[in-house]
């Protein structure tokens, strides 16, 4: 398997997306891939055993993508040797009438992991300097009461969204949450190829919607709040991840490899000891257990 330096995938630097690739060749096959993938879960999960165990950092994961990047699969095959009650997955969608009467952060703060336990973004808090840059009628159903129309909303808007967003990110991991960003990169002819199995395969017709069509006319709308995103919101802190999305073997073993090598960053996460006085009547507790007959 092909030597890789993770941060070459980290955007540390002003990156431009139709210049990073969507495919990238590890010299692996997919068994290859999926054993090591598995080695990393494994290794994951007894970390989160020991996170919960030291209870101080809760992680947050965030995966964004166009469609059919892969987000649900990645989910799926990266976190299931993690313990059931460690991690729980959040796929926010149009905002509903309660999120509403709130303001847009508000229902990602509910979705904030509890120390010791991983949450999982699937679409996340990005979506709000997203899908509304894209679609800015959207917005209108926040009732800003400095928003009544689409003419409102100004460059400097957006400004303030992004201003919000890091401040946001800073808050939380000054309180114990580490935050990884990544961004599924997809060539647009991959998509193409993966909405046409969806219609080809009966067994995922129901993953298809003419919605998905009437969005991939917007690819480059898209592909340009992205870039922005993630040029203005990438910090030390909260860093994004570019990862080639076109082979989903690949993606997976990529982002599963970041999150287990920036946790073991962490070197104070450890399980903690033993009162003194505990330590020195283990056998005593031990002796009258074992005598219970």
């Amino acid at each position: 398997m092909r030597n890789l330096k993770l941060t070459d995938f980290k955007a540390d630097e002003t990156i431009v997306l139709n210049k990073i690739q969507t495919h990238i060749n590890i010299e692996a096959s997919e068994q290859k891939k999926e054993k090591e993938l598995q080695k990393i879960r494994q290794k994951l999960s007894k970390l989160q055993d020991v996170m919960y165990a030291h209870n101080k950092y809760g992680v947050l994961i965030c995966l964004q993508g166009m469609d059919t990047a892969g987000k649900d699969s990645l989910i799926r095959e990266v976190f299931k040797e993690i313990n059931a009650r460690g991690v729980v997955v959040h796929s926010f969608k149009t905002p509903n009438s309660t999120e509403l009467e709130h303001d847009y952060l508000w229902r990602h703060y509910l979705a904030l992991p509890e120390k010791g336990k991983f949450s999982v973004f699937n679409r996340t808090h990005y979506e709000n300097v997203l899908v509304t840059r894209v679609h800015p009628e959207y917005i209108l159903n926040e009732r800003n009461p400095k928003i009544n129309s689409v003419d409102d909303i100004t460059p400097e808007f957006w400004e303030n969204r992004f201003e919000s967003i890091n401040n946001f990110e800073k808050h939380i991991t000054s309180n114990g949450i580490i935050v990884l960003k990544f961004y599924l990169h997809l060539s647009k002819e991959e998509q193409r190829q993966r909405l046409l199995r969806r219609l080809e395969t009966e067994k995922h017709n129901w993953k298809f919607s003419p919605g998905d069509l009437m969005e991939r006319d917007l690819w480059d709308n898209y592909q340009n709040c992205y870039e922005e995103a993630i040029n203005k919101t990438s910090k030390t802190h909260a860093p994004w991840y570019i990862i080639p999305a076109d082979n989903k073997e690949t993606s997976r073993y990529l982002v599963a490899r970041v999150i287990l090598e920036e946790l073991q960053k962490y070197t104070d996460i450890k399980e903690p000891e033993l009162e003194q006085e505990v330590q020195d009547n283990i056998k005593m507790y031990h002796d009258k257990l074992a005598s219970e007959q």
